[in-house]
């Protein structure tokens, strides 16, 4: 076998042999692991900031048609997504095979929100981004966080 042989990348699933533990060595679980806390971290941080507004003042990002079908005004619409996003980040946090999808379709949906308010296309594009981690995120959770075990 020749040295290029050895390195070329394998053509298996990513994630440890059934029943093992990853390796921290493991490029691909160093990125799930850097996924995970940054997914856990960004959305119960900014998810704390929408009910005491020390970022920025949240309710200019809502949407008027949004702010109209919420009950409620703007501001309670904000504490109703702070919590939202709190939870959000908790579950990547415990169990990111479940939370990282969730964090995605959020995005999705803030994603919406801004694409049909005039002026904020720059924070889509970067909530695009976003989106796109939490997908990346959602698709090595796969790998390395087993599915919660059915009992019968």
């Amino acid at each position: 076998m020749s040295a290029r042989t050895a390195a070329a990348p394998r053509d298996v699933a990513l994630g440890p042999a059934p029943g093992a533990a990853p390796a921290r060595a493991d490029a691909g679980y160093q990125a799930f692991m850097l996924l995970r806390l940054a997914f856990s971290v960004a959305p119960i941080a900014f998810g704390l900031d929408k009910f005491f507004n020390v970022l920025v003042n949240w309710t200019q990002y809502l949407a008027p048609w949004i702010n109209d079908i919420v009950p409620g005004n703007a501001h309670d619409a904000m504490h109703i997504v702070g919590v939202i996003e709190i939870a959000a980040g908790l579950l990547v946090a415990v169990k990111p095979r479940y939370g990282a999808p969730l964090v995605a379709a959020w995005l999705a949906g803030i994603i919406i929100n801004l694409l049909t308010l005039s002026g904020y296309y720059d924070i889509a594009l970067r909530d695009f981004g976003l989106l796109l981690g939490a997908a990346t995120l959602a698709r090595l959770a796969y790998a390395y966080d087993p599915p919660i075990a059915r009992r019968r």
